[in-house]
């Protein structure tokens, strides 16, 4: 298991078409990704309802955490995705 804290600086925070780019890449890997934020609320990086619902916005930080076979590789392509601003 590996977490990484990373601040969303997408103007628009995870609204729809962020929480679509961040879902449809996290489903590439075998890993479990979800991520925290605010005192103690997770979300499914999997699943658009479930980001969508921690309603992150601009300049918040949340906490990545991903466990599996394929972590390594999930968490640097996911950082890098929220670091630019969701643009894949």
């Amino acid at each position: 298991m590996i977490t990484k804290k990373v601040r969303v600086m997408n103007p628009t925070g995870l609204h729809l078409h962020p929480a679509g780019a961040l879902c449809e890449l996290a489903d590439k890997f075998d890993s479990y990704v979800h991520f925290k934020y605010g005192e103690d609320s997770e979300a499914n990086a999997k699943s658009v309802l479930s980001i969508l619902g921690a309603c992150v916005r601009h300049g918040d930080e949340i906490e990545f955490i991903i466990e599996g076979p394929d972590e390594e590789e999930a968490m640097e392509a996911i950082i890098r995705l929220v670091e630019s601003g969701f643009v894949h």
